[in-house]
This record gives structure tokens, C-alpha cells and sequence, in this order.
């Protein structure tokens, strides 16, 4: 698809969705990580699936202070695809690292898929899913 759908702006901003997580997570911060999300976004993590806004902050509430509980995570676009005016799919690869890391374990690291809408004016997550390496 033709990159010129879209303004170098609004490219900018739909790539930058993973820094946001990233930001987000860094702090922990739940209610920063599910802003970046669609009111009915989905998200797919080996072994999870979770729909909504609400539940995707309330999943991540609970999982920053137990299986992801000092941890950061790192995401970087790779390929980005301009669908239409308003929509964006970002592909990406990270992972989570350990308190202490300062990559990413090979059994840590992920793919991910993220499809990115223009949503009340703002570039927003209505799906994302990872995957193992």
C-alpha cells in the first residue's frame, strides 16, 4: 500500500504507538498503557485474549505488580503498512526484559501485530497480538 495516504504526521504518530507502550510500561503504568488503546481493542498474548479498553488496563493493573513486576519491555517497527487514510498495521519486534536486563532473552523475544485506527482524532490500538520469535 501507498505510504502517501497518509501525512508524514499522522505515519509518525501511528509508528509511535510502540513507544508509548514502552513508555507506559516503564512506569508501570496501566492506565497510560490502556489510553493507547481503542474503547473495544483487543489484545492477544500467548495463552490471553482480552477485549476493551477497561479490561486491557485492569489486566495489566494486576500483571505489573505480578508476572511482569519490574520488568520494561522494548518494541521496534520493522514494517509498517498505510491500509487507508485511518488505518495502519505496525509490525514489530521486542520483548520483556528482567529487572536488570539490558536486552531481550531469546526466549522473551516477540513478533508483534499491530493494527493502528485513527480513533476521536488520535492514533490508537484496535488490535495487537504477539508471538514467540
Amino acid at each position: 500500500m501507498s505510504t502517501e495516504v497518509l501525512s508524514e504526521r499522522d505515519r509518525e504518530a501511528a509508528a509511535g504507538l510502540p513507544r508509548r507502550v514502552v513508555e507506559a510500561w516503564a512506569e508501570h503504568d496501566a492506565d497510560a498503557f490502556a489510553a493507547v488503546f481503542t474503547e473495544d481493542a483487543t489484545m492477544i498474548l500467548p495463552g490471553l485474549y482480552v477485549r476493551g479498553r477497561t479490561n486491557i488496563r485492569d489486566f495489566m493493573a494486576r500483571a505489573f505488580t505480578e508476572q511482569f513486576k519490574g520488568t520494561r519491555v522494548t518494541g521496534q517497527p520493522f514494517h509498517v503498512s498505510v491500509l487507508g487514510p485511518d488505518v495502519v498495521v505496525l509490525l514489530t519486534e521486542g520483548g520483556v526484559m528482567e529487572e536488570g536486563q539490558t536486552e531481550v532473552s531469546p526466549e522473551r523475544a516477540i513478533r508483534a501485530s499491530w493494527v493502528a485506527v485513527r480513533d476521536d482524532g488520535q492514533w490508537r490500538l484496535a488490535a495487537y497480538q504477539n508471538s514467540p520469535k
